[in-house]
């Protein structure tokens, strides 16, 4: 299993034994190789999801132990004895003692409640914005189609009076850009709709 050594397999490696006849005995060599997986396994220490291939067996020590965090603190080396399990181990256990280093603050419910308030306000301020947005650029759009339908009623231009179909555009063009403006606000986030 030398390319499985990256791989975490809690203590299974592949066996090897007889597979045995039936009618005469006749004892032939054979292999059984562990139930190997794909996982992605979330860590929360790392606060992300490691992509490893797993035996069923190391999945459900996982599982037992409660998540790929406890499971690398608690497992002994031996069972981890492959390349992938090491530096896992070792990388979790490092994260773990800088941890335990930190400065630990208790907020008061008061406080817990306050913060989640403002949070609540700041989520409600931004749907709000977004909608008042979303109403002036349809207001915009209503006047900008206005606009074109009153100059598709106009008689149609001839050759020589090209100079006023340009200003025209020209018009159409200052105006949409006004609405545009009026619509952004700063710091407001410009998307294509």
């Amino acid at each position: 299993m030398g390319r499985a050594r990256r791989d975490i397999y809690a203590g299974r490696h592949i066996q090897f034994d007889n597979r045995i006849s039936e009618d005469g005995g006749n004892k032939t060599r054979r292999t059984w190789k562990p139930n190997v997986q794909q996982k992605r396994l979330f860590s929360y220490i790392l606060d992300r999801h490691i992509r490893v291939k797993v035996t069923t067996h190391a999945l459900r020590c996982i599982d037992k132990t409660g998540g790929v965090d406890e499971y690398f603190l608690k497992t002994p080396y031996h069972k981890l004895d492959t390349e992938l399990g090491l530096f896992w181990k070792a990388k979790i256990e490092k994260l773990y003692e800088e941890l335990g280093k930190m400065k630990v603050v208790f907020f008061s419910p008061e406080d817990e409640q306050k913060f989640e308030q403002g949070f609540k306000e700041l989520k409600l301020s931004e749907r709000e914005a977004h909608r008042e947005f979303r109403r002036k650029m349809y207001a915009g759009m209503k006047e900008h189609k206005q606009m074109e339908r009153e100059h598709k009623d106009e008689p149609s231009i001839d050759e020589g009076s090209r100079g006023t179909e340009h200003e025209y555009e020209e018009q159409l063009a200052a105006v949409s850009y006004e609405l545009a403006a009026d619509n952004l606000e700063a710091g407001s986030l410009v998307a294509n709709y």
